[in-house]
């Protein structure tokens, strides 16, 4: 490896080493704010980056850059900012004036900010990237709960439903309604009170057939049979069983006053001796 005494004595540095001496070649802005000790170079760096600034916030406007490009600018300036604030801390050191404090804010506030995110800006068409423009917008702000008093002012007779007949809808609707449901109770009825007569018609036919236990030649006897008596006519039935006639339970319910009177105010001794005497009597 060559020595760097054999590298300046190279060509290339020989021939560069003469253009500075000449002035032909531009000096470059230092890496670091901290290299440069001179007060009017330092400002010299910072109108450049102010004028590289500029160039890049102009070209960023064109959307038709492509997404990959407009990030890339958008970078660029960002960083060109943090130099720009590097070199005006470095001019304040050196005894210039507080360019942060007094100086222009139109480059900075050119971007807009991202909330949460201080200090790197989007401008131009960066604002419209994908994942960007969700980043500006603002999520809605919760709906505040209206409290006892706010609700109790929308409260009055029209929600009690007391004005619903003011508006001249509801009354027409309602008669029409009623109308309807009037003429379906109406053909109800009818229908019910026809089946019901028809039922009652059949049933008094099934009843004037002629009974298969009516006797014509013999005559009832008077213990085991009880005429009865219809609505049109007498028919004959045969008793199956005793049927008491309605002397014979006028004379049981007399019994049975008497019997009830006697246990109630009748002695013992007057209770035997009526039992005694029924006794004898066959009673």
């Amino acid at each position: 490896m060559a020595r760097n005494a054999e590298k300046a004595m190279t060509a290339l540095a020989r021939f560069r080493q003469a253009q500075l001496e000449e002035g032909k070649v531009k000096e470059r802005r230092p890496y670091l704010a901290s290299e440069c000790s001179e007060l009017p170079k330092a400002e010299k760096w910072r109108r450049q980056i102010i004028s590289e600034i500029s160039k890049k916030v102009a070209q960023i406007q064109n959307a038709g850059l492509g997404e990959f490009r407009i990030r890339d600018l958008n970078d660029e300036i960002n960083k060109l900012l943090r130099e720009k604030g590097h070199w005006e801390v470095r001019i304040k050191e050196l005894g210039g004036p507080d360019y942060a404090r007094i100086g222009p804010k139109m480059l900075d506030h050119e971007g807009k900010e991202v909330p949460g995110n201080r200090g790197y800006k989007y401008f131009g068409a960066a604002r419209d990237l994908p994942g960007v423009r969700e980043l500006f917008e603002k999520e809605p702000a919760p709906m505040q709960r209206k409290t006892r008093a706010e609700l109790m002012k929308d409260v009055d007779a029209e929600y009690y439903g007391y004005r619903d007949e003011d508006d001249g809808v509801l009354l027409p609707l309602e008669a029409q309604y009623e109308k309807q449901a009037v003429l379906e109770a109406v053909h109800r009825w009818r229908s019910e009170r026809e089946s019901r007569l028809f039922g009652d018609k059949q049933q008094q036919e099934e009843e004037e057939e002629e009974s298969i236990y009516t006797i014509h030649n013999e005559e009832p006897d008077e213990e085991n049979q009880e005429g009865q008596e219809g609505e049109e006519g007498g028919v004959t039935f045969i008793a199956h069983v005793p049927v008491p006639s309605q002397r014979e339970v006028e004379e049981a319910l007399v019994r049975r006053k008497k019997m009830e009177l006697l246990q109630r105010y009748a002695s013992e001794t007057l209770q035997a001796q009526s039992q005694e005497a029924r006794t004898l009597l066959g009673l």
